[in-house]
């Protein structure tokens, strides 16, 4: 069943999406441990001191790569959500060494290459840096290391801790197993979505706010097919699958 749907341009990522669409499930959260909430004026309310209420069980959220950036898995952390979105593995041109085969001590605040230079991290706008230069000059791993005549460099984005984690998680085979048997699942609602002619494919109107409403209704009448493909009626009682 689909619970919720939201509306972006077409140039922004399907990450900056999460908040949206999760709107609910946080703000749960944040009602439940008492973030966010105004400060409670004085009254004869008497005072108790009873332990907020916190969730009993965490949400899980999937969602493929584009749902891997470092703000949605920090996002997700604060939430305590159980994270099942795929992160891709960091990549260099020429199947170079990638970010992971250099050692990266945040702690520390160093970055130790492949050969076992260590360079220090600068602080830039965006995290940090590791700059190994001259340290590149007659190494024999240079050419699978890099082609700049400056020698190698390492960026350590702000998220680069929420990333590493999400990498080691999904490489634990419980996390494989339940990702690859969910997300079928989800791709076949959105097939749902498209396969009709009013489908969701194309925006039928002009507008982000006519183009949300239009979509919302067309999620509303496919969640309508599922219903009565399971049989769901309601008695007197609530709402059933006919088993009949």
């Amino acid at each position: 069943m689909i619970t919720a749907t939201t509306v972006t341009a077409g140039n922004v990522g399907d990450g900056q999406a999460v908040e949206a669409l999760l709107a609910d499930e946080l703000t749960e959260l944040d009602t439940n441990t008492g973030e966010g909430e105004p400060p409670i004026a004085v009254s004869d309310t008497p005072i108790t001191d009873d332990p907020p209420i916190v969730p009993t069980e965490r949400f899980a959220v999937y969602g493929d790569s584009a749902y891997g950036a470092g703000s949605v898995l920090d996002t997700l952390e604060q939430a305590d959500a159980e994270i099942m979105c795929k992160v891709q593995p960091p990549i260099a041109p020429a199947r170079r060494y990638a970010k992971d085969a250099f050692g990266i001590d945040l702690t520390a605040g160093t970055v130790t290459c492949p050969a076992g230079q260590t360079a220090p991290l600068k602080a830039i706008k965006d995290g940090h840096i590791a700059h190994f230069g001259q340290a590149c000059q007659g190494c024999p791993l240079a050419e699978r290391c890099t082609t700049s005549p400056s020698g190698r460099s390492i960026h350590v984005g702000i998220y680069e801790q929420q990333l590493t984690r999400a990498r080691a998680r999904q490489t634990d085979p419980a996390w494989k197993a339940d990702y690859t048997a969910t997300r079928p699942k989800v791709e076949r609602k959105i097939s749902h979505l498209m396969r009709r002619r009013h489908g969701g494919r194309h925006a039928r109107v002009r507008g982000h706010t006519k183009v949300d409403a239009d979509f919302s209704l067309l999620a509303a009448a496919v969640n309508l097919a599922r219903l009565a493909t399971l049989g769901v009626t309601h008695h007197t009682s609530g709402w059933a699958v006919n088993t009949a």
